[in-house]
Parts: C-alpha cells; sequence; structure tokens
C-alpha cells in the first residue's frame, strides 16, 4: 500500500537548530525510517515537532538524502497533545522488559517524566556498567511512544536513584502518591478530591509505584515522613505495571485531559 499524501501524516521530532529559514533538515536514525521503512517520496507530507518550543509544522518533503531529508514548512499548527497535568512517575524497577511496556503506556498515557527507582524488594539489579545502555534503551522506547501518540515533546526517562532521593524531591510536587497494598483507609479517591479546586491549573503528581514484591515497610515510612500519601487501589492486588497504567489514567480522567471534569 502506498503512502497517501494528506493522511496519516507521521510525525517527527526536531531541534530548534534544524530549523533553517522555511526549511526543516531531518537528520539521524529518522532519516532511514522516512527512506527505507515509509517510503516517503518528495511531496509527501509530514508533520515535525520542535522539541524546544512545542511548535508543531506541517511539512512537504523537497529533498532525500543518505544523510538527512530536507522539507519545506507548509503552515504552523495547533495542538492540544500536552496536558496541564504534569505526572511524574517514580517506578520500581521490575523483571524482565516490564520496565519498557510501564514507559511506553505511560507516555502515551501523558506521564511528563518516568525514573526508575531500585528499591530493597526489587529483584532485579543493574550493574553500574549497565545503567547508562539501559537508560539509552529506556529513552528510545519513549521517544518512539511520543512520536506514536502524537506527543509534543519526549517525556525524559530519568537515571536510576534511591528512596532517599526521592525524599529529597517530594517538596517539589503537589502530591506525592505511594501506592502500598498494606493500606486500607486512605483512598486515590480522597487524595484526588483534595485537588478539585485547582482543576484546570497546571499540577505537579509524583506517584510512586514498587516492584513486583511491594514497597518495603521502611520505605513506606521513609517518604510519608517526608509527605508522601500512602493510598489503597482497592481490595486487588495488582501488577506491578497495571498499577502504573491505573494511577496515570485515573489521574488524568480526573484532572487532566483524557474526558474527564474539566
Amino acid at each position: 500500500m502506498g503512502y497517501i499524501k494528506g493522511e496519516n501524516m507521521p510525525k517527527f521530532f526536531i531541534k530548534s537548530n534544524q530549523i533553517k529559514e522555511e526549511k526543516v533538515i531531518i537528520i539521524g536514525e529518522d532519516v532511514n525510517h522516512i527512506k527505507n521503512v515509509l517510503r516517503l517520496k518528495i511531496d509527501d507530507d509530514i508533520q515535525v515537532c520542535n522539541i524546544d518550543t512545542s511548535i508543531n509544522y506541517i511539512c512537504e518533503v523537497s529533498k532525500l538524502d543518505n544523510e538527512e531529508i530536507e522539507c519545506n514548512i507548509l503552515n504552523q499548527i495547533d495542538s492540544e497533545a500536552e496536558s496541564n497535568i504534569h505526572i511524574s512517575v517514580f517506578q520500581g524497577i521490575p523483571k524482565s522488559d516490564k520496565m519498557e511496556l510501564i514507559i511506553q503506556k505511560c507516555v502515551e498515557l501523558g506521564a511528563d517524566e518516568i525514573t526508575p527507582v531500585e528499591m530493597k524488594r526489587c529483584v532485579v539489579k543493574i550493574d553500574s556498567k549497565s545503567k547508562n545502555k539501559k537508560n539509552e534503551r529506556w529513552q528510545k522506547i519513549s521517544e518512539v511512544a511520543a512520536k506514536q501518540c502524537g506527543r509534543d515533546r519526549v517525556p525524559k526517562v530519568n537515571q536510576i536513584t534511591n528512596i532517599k532521593n526521592i525524599c529529597n524531591l517530594t517538596s517539589e510536587y503537589d502530591i506525592v502518591l505511594l501506592a502500598y497494598e498494606n493500606e486500607k483507609e486512605n483512598t486515590l479517591k480522597n487524595e484526588l478530591l483534595k485537588l478539585k479546586n485547582k482543576i484546570g491549573k497546571d499540577l505537579k503528581i509524583a506517584i510512586i509505584i514498587g516492584p513486583e514484591g511491594g514497597v518495603d515497610k521502611e520505605e513506606v515510612d521513609l517518604l510519608v515522613e517526608n509527605g508522601a500519601k500512602s493510598i489503597t487501589l482497592g481490595k486487588r492486588i495488582l501488577r506491578t505495571e497495571t498499577v502504573a497504567f491505573v494511577l496515570t489514567s485515573i489521574i488524568m480522567y480526573e484532572l487532566g485531559d483524557l474526558g474527564g471534569n474539566q
């Protein structure tokens, strides 16, 4: 099936220095993707987003080379892809490739950033030599997910951190929510109700999720001492990757842009 002009435009991210007068210069891995995967041709349309400014453009391919692709800017377009709810996901490092799935889906749901966290009950231990390589892989997954779902920015996947470092950050957020299976009384609904009067305003929300074994009691106590709100997600124990999706979805629905109260 060939590419149909004006339909299903693929989206790419650029930086300000890739815009020269009324032209966009695409470089790097996107060149191969445009030429050999999408098989786009001269005069085909694409959408590009300047990640330095979040401005979107409709562009027309004007030149195809092996090293770069030149496009003419046709017009600037408005986008409402980004929410005023800024969610930071602190995820206890899970087993196998679950972290990749969590990053992908949280980016699609609108999270601002994802931070892998070393916790006491993490089964996976990532040595110092592998951390940078893992981070590069995870950041690439975020970029691909952002392109696929039409985001105007690529959510950052931060370097692996620990509970003590999170405690030093809690004051930066309007609320810090800690999913804890042994919490019996305080619910997500209770905490979100406290933020209802701030709907429509910029909000910074952190969510902390344990690995498969959950969050250790000592870690819970330390986080709560530093301002985190321990919450229950109901009577059933959810998988760690499910918690990330549930929390992000509900917060966006109730406070943000997924069809909830505006």
